[in-house]
């Protein structure tokens, strides 16, 4: 294969390749007002007594404070190199129909301008082509075979702050430690789930079983040629002659993965001490947040996530009026954590997902089925079930009228829109890759959309 900018990464020192991303240089505002101190109070409350440094998301560069497994420790060469290979549509060479080759990468379904989700309702892979202004764009290439689509039978979850996060994907297969010990039973031979016989956490198996299900090949030319330094570099405790496989790719794009953090956002901000970072209408939402709506129960911690799962009976991605693909009628993935467990007392329960930078991308629920933020508050705070198929002796006990006013609501949805919002996530995004291809997407609609040709 002929890579021609071979020495694209000559220029990179391999000791300052981790670029940092933290709060603009300026002395905080401490000058607080009585909303300031009730909210102050309302954190405390919800964290036990620690207040607000339970909710801080680290630096990205404070790789110290970010919660990593002990198995594929943090280095700024690693992360360098998962940020690369995250984002390089040269990985795409394993795709089933060779007019799709170099043409997706992970950041296909989990790119910046969409809070690293997909930017519709079920993203595409393989199979797929253009882009639009923000990933709405991206239809299925008519000329690829149907069953053959690369898509997920859910809504594409976040790849962000997914550091704090032990299990990945909606039903928390991924994950061989923590809440997943004791599931050996359940890790079938011969599929993605088996990823876990590794040993890692969840992001850790997530990618490297990703790479797999989603076609995505890392050795080969590409990676030999051009990102092999890197790899060396990154993967020291490696024999040498494994150190550019499959596995050592997905620990290193894991790696770049707890790195990716909202930590910019204006309730980040204000945690630092910025209070005026959120005006007046977010800090009241907050209080809702934390007060009234009871949402802290579940929605803790610096991603305000947790590893909880509930059935909130929301309806499945098939529920929704545009055309959804190679969803079996049958899928466990309906079933959430219990099609995983194989546990009757699982069954159409999710995990709680993280809530920042929601309105990057307008799909919400694991199935999709709600398109506003203000759709998703409205339907928790009426507490009636949409979806017939799940039990109301299988919905949370949590899940009841919150009987918040109008005015609340407003001000709820005005903290989770743009109180939680990162304004600049593409600094998590490399300025070009390797191959010299587009970013997230190479093929030619994608290329004239995101006009990079």
């Amino acid at each position: 294969m002929d890579f021609p900018r071979l020495r694209y990464l000559s220029f990179i020192g391999l000791a300052a390749l981790f670029v940092t991303s933290c709060a603009p240089d300026e002395s905080p505002n401490t000058t607080t007002s009585s909303i300031d101190l009730e909210l102050e109070a309302a954190l405390r409350d919800a964290s036990d007594g620690v207040g607000k440094d339970h909710f801080k998301l680290p630096n990205s560069n404070d790789l110290g404070n970010i919660p990593q497994d002990p198995k594929n420790p943090l280095t700024p060469v690693k992360i360098e190199l998962g940020k690369r290979l995250f984002h390089e549509t040269g990985l795409a060479t394993a795709g089933k129909i060779d007019g799709t080759m170099g043409t997706f990468s992970c950041a296909s379904c989990h790119f910046a301008g969409a809070g690293f989700q997909a930017g519709r309702f079920q993203g595409i892979g393989e199979g797929g082509m253009g882009f639009g202004l923000n990933g709405e764009g991206r239809v299925v290439n008519t000329l690829f075979p149907m069953d053959s689509i690369d898509v997920q039978p859910l809504r594409s979850p976040t790849a962000m702050n997914g550091a704090y996060q032990e299990a990945m994907l909606w039903n928390g297969q991924f994950g061989a430690t923590g809440i997943n010990a004791g599931t050996e039973a359940n890790w079938t031979p011969g599929t993605p789930i088996a990823t876990n016989e590794l040993g890692y956490e969840g992001l850790e198996i997530q990618a490297i079983a990703g790479l797999a299900v989603h076609r995505l090949d890392t050795e080969n030319d590409l990676c030999e040629e051009m990102y092999g330094p890197l790899f060396e570099a990154a993967f020291t405790d490696f024999p040498e002659g494994e150190r550019i496989t499959r596995e050592t790719a997905g620990l290193a794009i894991a790696a770049y993965e707890r790195t990716v953090m909202s930590n910019e956002a204006p309730f980040q901000r204000w945690l630092e001490g910025y209070s005026d970072a959120m005006n007046e209408q977010q800090k009241r939402g907050a209080l809702v947040f934390f007060q009234e709506a009871n949402c802290a129960t579940c929605h803790n911690g610096p991603a305000l996530n947790s590893m909880s799962f509930h059935a909130y009976g929301m309806n499945d991605l098939d529920a929704n009026v545009e055309s959804i693909f190679n969803i079996p009628a049958e899928d466990g993935s309906r079933l959430g954590r219990g099609g995983f467990t194989k546990n009757e007392a699982d069954h159409y329960k999710f995990k709680t997902p993280q809530l920042y930078n929601l309105a990057n991308s307008p799909f919400y629920g694991h199935g999709s089925t709600f398109r506003s933020i203000r759709e998703v508050v409205e339907y928790k705070n009426n507490g009636m079930a949409q979806n017939e198929n799940v039990p109301t002796t299988q919905l949370a006990a949590e899940f009841v009228p919150q009987n918040l006013s109008e005015t609340q609501i407003d001000d709820l949805v005005a903290f989770l829109e743009n109180g939680l919002n990162d304004p600049d996530l593409f600094r998590y995004q490399p300025g070009s890759l390797a191959s010299g291809n587009c970013i997230p997407n190479n093929d030619e609609m994608s290329r004239v959309d995101i006009g990079c040709e």
